[in-house]
């Protein structure tokens, strides 16, 4: 029964985009050849009258969204970090799609508790309040613990949400495969790698226990982060549809009379929260991805207090210490360092001319060093820079669109609450202190311990491995030689004395 659904899926969602005004933009942003515009102008326009009206007051392509419901929504908030596939244009429409919509029921609520954590409500919680958040995917609710009396935050996945997200994953592959069949131009985009992406993005989000370990796993990262804090997960009462955390109290990141009536330093905050996003992607390779002003409140005490770990970032370390030289090359505006840095981590084809890319990297940073403080932007620094190594031959990386994403956001948070911040002076302490402890001589006596702690692991066994290597090349027909045994059995005896270096090493220090 699914390809029946599929079909009524893409014509009811192509009804909606014709009625919102939104196609005319989608098949823009997906480059869509003549075929594809015609099959689907003719699938929509005669159904228009089925499709959804939206909200007038919202962008064509968030207003079409927001209509279709959930997937569609959280669909649109994903592609607005890729503005490789979208386009920039429709990226910027989508960023502004609100995930909010009406809550359900607390019977409901009540229910889903009980039958994930195997106890009523009564029990677990001497009071559970009415909805105070309604997403697309769950919503969140005010408790009190029975048995300590905590106030905690309790998030419920909405009833039935996997079986809906299913269905329309299943349309969405359904339509990426029709638009590759239809427009072979189409496939540079990779529709159906972006839906792959999708649902392992939606999928995480619909089992909660995986955002507990993500919110567990930036706490333990982030104890030792000044003034910054992440609420404690309740984890005997989080399940996979359930997660139970410490409640937080605090005025909204956004309420600037408030933190003024409540006599907050704004210029501090604002240099915090653009310190603590920069130093957790760089130091940890973990950070928030929706940093903004919504999943941030300050405490009484003037802590940053976070919360809502559905979107995480991860960058490996290699790619941490490659970004942080080209951020610091960039503050020094020395380019000819910054293109060297992308030729040496292989990310610009090595055929390609190193001074025209130091020339096209000047392009992008002199623009924006010329600007008013007020005015510089790292996120804008790092999607032009995307834009040039693009260009030259680079391949895209989500896991950094994701970072430059969230760095527009978070220069957004800090501007509200210090619109005279300047980016470049808050971002270089931090930036500099990476530089000197990942790249320095710290950093190579470090990963020379890790690299002998490895070998050590291999040293019981070592022996054998020799001795095995020794008898593999006696049984040829050559007579056994040194000389002979040397290009397998010589790097064996290396590694032996590798791993007894290796254990006086740890032994040692």
């Amino acid at each position: 029964m699914r390809g029946p659904h599929n079909i009524w899926r893409l014509i009811r969602t192509g009804a909606t985009l014709e009625r919102t005004g939104a196609m005319g933009v989608v098949l823009d942003a997906l480059d869509a050849g003549p075929l594809v515009r015609v099959t689907f102008r003719t699938l929509a326009w005669p159904f228009k009258w089925l499709g959804y009206r939206g909200d007038p007051s919202a962008p064509p392509a968030t207003r079409a969204l927001m209509a279709l419901g959930p997937a569609y929504i959280k669909f649109g908030q994903i592609l607005s970090t890729r503005p490789d596939v979208v386009g920039d244009e429709l990226a910027v429409q989508l960023r502004v799609l609100q995930d909010k919509l009406p809550p359900f029921s607390v019977e409901e609520a009540k229910a889903e508790v009980q039958k994930e954590l195997g106890l009523p409500v009564d029990v677990i919680f001497s009071e559970f309040s009415e909805p105070v958040a309604a997403a697309s995917i769950a919503q969140v609710h005010r408790a009190v613990l029975a048995d300590t009396g905590m106030p905690v935050a309790v998030k419920i996945l909405r009833p039935g949400i996997e079986r809906a997200f299913r269905k329309d994953i299943d349309a969405f592959y359904f339509a990426a495969r029709t638009i590759e069949f239809l427009s072979p131009a189409s496939r540079r985009l990779r529709p159906m790698d972006v839906i792959r992406h999708f649902e392992g993005v939606v999928m995480g989000e619909l089992d909660l226990r995986l955002e507990s370990s993500a919110a567990s796993e930036f706490a333990a990262n982030t104890t030792k982060d000044e003034g910054f804090r992440v609420p404690p997960i309740v984890w005997h009462l989080s399940a996979r549809r359930v997660m139970t955390l410490g409640w937080v109290e605090g005025i909204g990141a956004a309420d600037v009379e408030a933190l003024d009536a409540g006599g907050f330093d704004r210029r501090l905050l604002a240099r915090r929260v653009l310190q603590l996003f920069l130093s957790h992607a760089l130091r940890d390779g973990f950070f928030h991805g929706d940093m903004h002003q919504g999943n941030l409140k300050i405490a009484s005490d003037g802590a940053i207090v976070a919360y809502d770990f559905g979107i995480m970032g991860r960058i490996d370390e290699y790619t941490r210490r490659v970004y942080a030289e080209i951020l610091f090359g960039f503050i020094r505006r020395d380019y000819k360092r910054v293109a060297e840095v992308h030729f040496e981590a292989g990310y610009v084809p090595a055929d390609r001319d190193v001074d025209e890319f130091a020339r096209a990297l000047r392009a992008v940073g002199e623009p924006i060093f010329g600007m008013d403080a007020s005015r510089i932007s790292m996120g804008r620094l790092l999607s032009y820079l995307f834009e040039v190594t693009e260009r030259f031959g680079m391949e895209t990386r989500t896991e950094l669109i994701l970072l430059q994403r969230t760095m527009v956001v978070v220069e957004g948070v800090a501007r509200t609450l210090d619109p005279h911040m300047n980016i470049w002076e808050g971002a270089k302490p931090i930036v500099e202190d990476y530089i000197k402890e990942s790249i320095g001589p710290k950093a190579l006596l470090r990963d020379l311990g890790l690299t002998l702690r490895v070998l050590a692991r291999f040293g019981p066994r070592l022996p054998q491995l020799a001795e095995a290597a020794l008898i593999r090349q006696s049984v040829q027909k050559a007579p056994p030689a040194l000389s002979r045994h040397w290009p397998n059995a010589g790097w064996v005896i290396l590694g032996a004395a590798f791993g007894a270096a290796a254990i006086w090493f740890i032994a040692l220090f």
